[in-house]
């Protein structure tokens, strides 16, 4: 049976594309009537546009696969809390539901620092679905984001040691 946990794990392995290459690692996959229509990952440093993120280019392909901005039967999975792009977007593209799976204290805009996807001055409001495997994304990018601290430590001590030893 395909459900929720299912499809997350499909984001899970977007995200872990994104990782690969260096991005943080979110993805996302967008499903109507039980049929996957687009998936994404973060491309914001590949691509070096700060929209590229995996809930836009997901939205973007699912437009171009439906032929229709409309997504009004669709459910977007994705690892991460949407943010107010990103919740606008889903709004505008009339998204029927958001599954994600771990909250962003810092920027999640789908109930924990605000909430624009059931905002009731809007239009269309989305059923929203959080921590749907919130351990497992959470900790990819917590992870992810160890190993970018660890390594920009190690860079910087590399280049105090290159500034201080003429040698």
């Amino acid at each position: 049976m395909m459900n929720d946990e299912y499809y997350m794990r499909l984001a899970i392995e977007e995200a872990k594309k994104a990782e690969q290459i260096g991005e943080v690692p979110i993805g996302a996959v967008i499903v109507k009537d039980g049929e996957v229509i687009a998936r994404a990952h973060n491309l914001r440093e590949t691509e070096q546009r700060a929209i590229a993120h995996a809930e836009i280019l997901a939205i973007d392909e699912a437009c171009k696969r439906l032929g229709s901005w409309r997504l009004e039967e669709t459910t977007l999975y994705v690892t991460l809390e949407p943010c107010a792009m990103c919740a606008g977007a889903i709004v505008l593209s009339r998204v029927k539901k958001v599954v994600f799976g771990a909250s962003d204290p810092k920027g999640g805009c789908a109930g924990t620092l605000m909430n624009l996807l059931q905002e009731d001055r809007f239009n269309h409001q989305t059923e929203v679905v959080s921590g749907v495997l919130k351990e497992e994304c959470g900790q990819m990018l917590s992870e992810f984001f160890q190993k970018l601290r660890t390594k920009k430590k190690q860079q910087k001590q590399k280049h105090e040691n290159i500034r201080g030893n003429p040698n």
